[in-house]
Order: C-alpha cells, then sequence, then structure tokens
C-alpha cells in the first residue's frame, strides 16, 4: 500500500505552530540585515515586533521575504503531519522560557492570563470576590511539573487546559466548589499541571478546551 497522502489531505506547514528557537533565529537574520545596511531601525523595530508576535510559520514569512538567503525554516508537509499526530511532541515543545510573572490576583475585579505566555514552576491564582481567568492553550512551561494554587473567595478561578497537557486537580472546597477533569494521565501527556488551593464560598474550575483549528485546516 503506497504511505504517500492525497494532497487534499496534507496539512500546510506553515499554519503550524513556530517555536521560540524559530523566532530568534528570524531576528538575528534581522538583526545581520539592519548590520548590512538592508533595512534602517526603524524597520527592524517593527519587523521584530512582528516576529516576537508570530503564532506559525506563516506568520514568520513576511518579516524576511524581502531578504536574500534567509529561510524560516518551515517544516515540510510529512514532518508537519508527524507533529501533529505526535501528542507527546507537541507536549515537549511547550516546556521552556523564563516566566514574567508569578502570580494573577483579581480583588473586585478581573485578570486574565491567555495567549502566549510562560507559565511558572509554581504559580498563584487569587479572585476575592472577583474572577481570575489562566488560559494555558497557548501557554508554555518553565517545568515540566508545574503547580497552580488557586485561591478563590467568594470568587471564582478558571482554568483552560489543552488535551496534550495532564492536569490532577486537589484542592478543597468550602460552601464553594473545586472542580477539575478526573482522568488518568496519558503517555503523551509529558506535562503536568497540578491545581490545589481553596474555594470558600467561591469556585475554581478547570476545563478541558483545544485551540480551534483553522480555517485553512478545516479544509479538504
Amino acid at each position: 500500500m503506497s504511505d504517500v497522502e492525497p494532497a487534499g489531505s496534507r496539512p500546510d506547514p506553515g499554519d503550524f505552530r513556530c517555536s521560540d528557537a524559530d523566532r530568534e533565529k528570524v531576528a538575528e537574520a534581522l538583526r545581520s540585515a539592519t548590520a548590512d545596511g538592508r533595512i534602517d531601525l526603524d524597520e527592524l523595530h517593527e519587523r521584530l515586533e512582528r516576529t516576537y508576535s508570530a503564532k506559525t510559520y506563516r506568520d514568520l514569512q513576511p518579516a524576511v521575504a524581502d531578504l536574500p538567503g534567509v529561510d524560516p525554516n518551515l517544516p515540510t508537509s510529512r514532518s508537519a503531519s508527524a507533529l501533529q499526530h505526535s501528542g507527546s511532541s507537541r507536549s515537549l515543545e511547550r516546556v521552556g522560557g523564563k516566566a514574567t510573572s508569578g502570580s494573577a490576583v483579581a480583588v473586585m475585579s478581573g485578570t486574565l492570563r491567555a495567549g502566549v505566555w510562560v507559565l511558572p514552576e509554581s504559580f498563584s491564582a487569587v479572585a476575592v470576590m472577583g474572577g481570575v481567568k489562566l488560559d494555558l492553550r497557548e501557554a508554555r512551561f518553565e517545568a515540566a511539573e508545574v503547580t497552580i494554587v488557586a485561591v478563590a473567595i467568594m470568587g471564582g478561578v478558571l482554568i483552560l487546559a489543552p488535551s496534550d497537557v495532564a492536569v490532577v486537580v486537589d484542592g478543597m472546597g468550602v460552601m464553594g466548589s473545586f472542580e477539575g477533569p478526573r482522568e488518568a494521565v496519558a503517555a503523551e501527556q509529558r506535562v503536568k499541571v497540578r491545581v490545589t488551593g481553596l474555594a470558600l464560598m467561591g469556585g475554581v474550575e478547570v476545563k478541558r478546551r483545544d485551540v480551534r483549528p483553522s480555517r485553512r485546516q478545516l479544509e479538504p
């Protein structure tokens, strides 16, 4: 049987997530281009912002499209397909980076951590008559095992966790609720997030949510 995939079923490599190393490679190429006089300092600043905010390989390309000899190293369709079906690879790619914040606090207000951010080995989420939302779907993790201490006092803490990350919930609710998935850790879940703490007349909840595929990935 042939192992050649039908053209319509191949994932577009440009839609796959780039890594910090990919961003740094493009950033270094931009600095070299500035030193060579190909782009000026204003362009460098603009392109670096675009580079460090890039989420996919396709996002990286415009920053260097007009520079000779610079390639963002797009994966091949076959390697991208293998990455798409390898939960352990996706999970391990999440580990690394230095956290810039160790807590999220909401007192009679709301606090959100979402998008691309780095979760430290120990993180505190405190909601007092307010709400804290931690979205881990695009997060990186400082270590392969991290702990979130969630405290909700007449407030709420909501944590959104993707399926390639293992979650262990062992907090306590007092006149409140401390809820999350109760499931065995799968072999491909190489990152583990422990959620502990207290819900006092409030609620802490962990929900499974994955990043929605792009429209291009949904097309046949």
